[in-house]
């Protein structure tokens, strides 16, 4: 087996030769590479190695960012007050970097209405234009028309 680590001349040793340098050096002998011909070991400290794995894993999960998605439910027949309301949250959501769903929901009858569902998503989206891209056009899915906003991304200077 191929033998690396600190304090130790690179080579090929057998395993007890192996285990007799990690063993003089107070460290362990752990197996980085078992495929490679001849596998390759390395004599460390086994818990610090698990330590800094730990620590480096932590590292990139704070880095990652979660996509918020925020839903807004419009009627077919939805005033303009209400839809200027609404507008307002969406605007809010979207600038706090959240997706926003906007869907309008078509109770007994009012599938007939699929016609002003589409407009006043379309509306909607013409509205925030300025802030957010259109991820999904309008889509009728069972009794909802759904269409999906996110926020426009910010060129860094």
């Amino acid at each position: 087996m191929r033998v690396v680590g600190e304090g130790v001349e690179p080579g090929i040793y057998s395993t007890k030769e192996a285990l007799a340098m990690a063993e003089e050096q107070g460290l362990d002998l752990v197996e980085i590479s078992p495929k490679a011909d001849p596998p390759v070991c390395k004599i460390i400290d086994y818990n610090k190695f698990l330590y800094e794995q730990k620590k480096r894993q932590k590292e990139l999960k704070q880095k990652q960012s979660k996509v918020v998605v925020k839903e807004i439910r419009f009627g077919p027949n939805t005033d303009e007050h209400d839809f200027n309301f609404k507008l307002k949250h969406a605007k809010k959501f979207l600038e706090e970097g959240a997706k926003v769903k906007a869907y309008v929901f078509f109770k007994g009858r009012t599938i007939l209405f699929k016609e002003k569902g589409e407009i006043l998503l379309l509306k909607l989206a013409q509205e925030l234009q300025d802030i957010a891209t259109v991820e999904q056009l309008p889509k009728l899915e069972g009794k909802r028309m759904i269409m999906f906003l996110a926020p426009k991304v910010k060129k860094k200077k």
